[in-house]
């Protein structure tokens, strides 16, 4: 019997709470209940997290090590760091835990009548906020496969609240550590062809009539080290026309090794490369999907998308992420916004999760762009 206390299915009817679901799960719950094409899986729970640390002790262990931290003294802080993820990745999870990770995870299997590959994704409870944005900060892991496998995952996301990186963050911007918890989205993997990010407004300038769309081949990992430079796409986001576009240098792209279980590196042709990699069509299906999750969020989004080669045209663009832009946010808008375009979208049932780690190797930034 599934205890929804620890794991949650985004279309399961629950609550978007950021305080359950962390900020990403809280976002692809509210988008699946607003009929957004978000791809299946499941939340585990931040209650999994605490009881968790709760039951091995490790919540005394953490609140000793933090409160010998001095933010000026970057080699202790990593020292305290890395003492807190040994701590965490060192000792089992529960039996009962594990048990109702399992049962989600069969479940989610029997979806697609066969065992396939999931993305394990962090979701802490103080990501994903209007006031501070913590992409990339903690991980994102690709192609795993069997309980065994997302079970030691999950706990590699868990240790991931404490990198060196993230601790300083909330230092610097006064985040308490007290009460921060995380859950761990589980969720389908894509055969990504096109994957990328859209911003609904100008990021340099902040103007909130444009949306600019960066678009690479493949799944994004390439385009966050900097290895290929997207295509960089900006439009009307009224009249949803083309005013400025450059092609990036798409040379390479990361792509599923079916028999692998992994991604590899392959080179892009000639031809590919000197084009853009989105028809005129998907650029305005993806700015559309952009304008909705707005829409839905009543601010400007930074939104992650894919789009499947192994669906049909018109179900093939998945709404990954979408996140409230947190540069020029709080400034006044300058105009209305935009009505709402009636795009819609059909059942869809893949992910292409951007720029992470493929077969939880080395954990990297989710994000597709910069911040």
């Amino acid at each position: 019997m599934h205890d929804t206390r620890f794991t949650q299915f985004f279309d399961g009817g629950h609550e978007p709470d950021i305080a359950i679901l962390g900020g990403k799960c809280a976002s692809l719950v509210s988008m699946t209940a607003a009929g957004m094409p978000v791809p299946p899986g499941f939340a585990v729970t931040t209650a999994a997290y605490d009881e968790f640390v709760r039951s091995t002790g490790l919540d005394a262990t953490i609140h000793r090590l933090l409160a010998t931290l001095d933010p000026a003294d970057v080699v202790h802080l990593d020292a305290v760091a890395a003492e807190i993820r040994n701590e965490i990745c060192s000792l089992p999870v529960p039996d009962d835990l594990r048990g109702q990770v399992g049962l989600a995870y069969h479940d989610l299997m029997e979806r697609f009548g066969c065992d396939v590959p999931v993305a394990v994704r962090s979701s802490a409870t103080a990501e994903d906020l209007p006031h501070a944005s913590f992409a990339g900060q903690q991980d994102t892991y690709l192609w795993i496969s069997g309980v065994d496998q997302v079970c030691d995952h999950i706990r590699q996301c868990w240790a991931s609240l404490f990198t060196s990186r993230a601790i300083s963050y909330r230092l610097e911007h006064g985040i308490p550590d007290e009460g921060l918890s995380m859950a761990v989205g589980v969720q389908k993997m894509v055969n990504a062809r096109v994957s990328g990010v859209a911003i609904t407004m100008n990021p340099a300038t902040g103007d909130r009539s444009k949306i600019m769309i960066d678009a690479a081949y493949g799944v994004g990992e390439m385009v966050v080290s900097g290895q290929v430079t997207p295509d960089n796409i900006m439009l009307d986001k009224v009249m949803m026309t083309v005013v400025s576009e450059r092609l990036g240098d798409k040379h390479a792209e990361l792509v599923p090794h079916w028999s692998a279980q992994r991604l590899v590196e392959r080179e892009v042709d000639r031809d590919r490369r000197s084009r853009r990699c989105l028809t005129d069509a998907e650029v305005v299906a993806v700015a559309a999907m952009a304008k909705r999750a707005e829409q839905h969020y009543c601010c400007p989004q930074d939104v992650e998308w894919a789009i499947d080669a192994d669906l049909p045209d018109g179900e093939n663009l998945l709404l990954l992420q979408s996140r409230a832009e947190t540069v020029h946010s709080a400034r006044p808008v300058a105009f209305p916004v935009v009505a709402k375009t009636g795009f819609s979208f059909g059942d869809l049932s893949f992910l292409a999760p951007a720029a992470s780690t493929a077969g939880g190797t080395l954990p990297s930034h989710e994000h597709l762009g910069t911040r």
